[in-house]
């Protein structure tokens, strides 16, 4: 008996240190709202992506920005958010501006 409360004793801390590694490894997403009323073209070094008016999306796995954020509005206009840009914030478009918000 006092094998198996030694065997399952070991068990727990093995799940346990896995679980607690693989939080830390995790990368995130990366979440951009528009709130605009026109599609926007989002690039952050790594990716460019087109958000349509009104939408979101997100970077699955993306982790931080190598740097600033780029978001193109239709009409040509650039607006740069500095970066880099990590999961724990999103990115939201309005008004013709982008600005950095914590994610919910």
């Amino acid at each position: 008996m006092r094998h198996w409360n030694k065997f399952v004793r070991t068990g727990l801390l093995i799940v346990a240190v896995t679980a607690a590694l693989t939080a830390c490894s995790s990368v995130g997403d990366l979440t951009i709202s528009n709130e605009s009323s026109s599609d926007v073209t989002v690039t952050t070094g790594d990716d460019e992506i087109i958000v349509s008016a009104g939408g979101g999306a997100s970077i699955l796995g993306s982790g931080c920005t190598p740097g600033d954020v780029t978001v193109e509005f239709t009409s040509g206009e650039k607006f740069v958010v500095a970066g880099p840009v990590c999961p724990e914030e999103q990115i939201v478009v309005r008004n013709g501006k982008a600005e950095l918000q914590p994610s919910s």
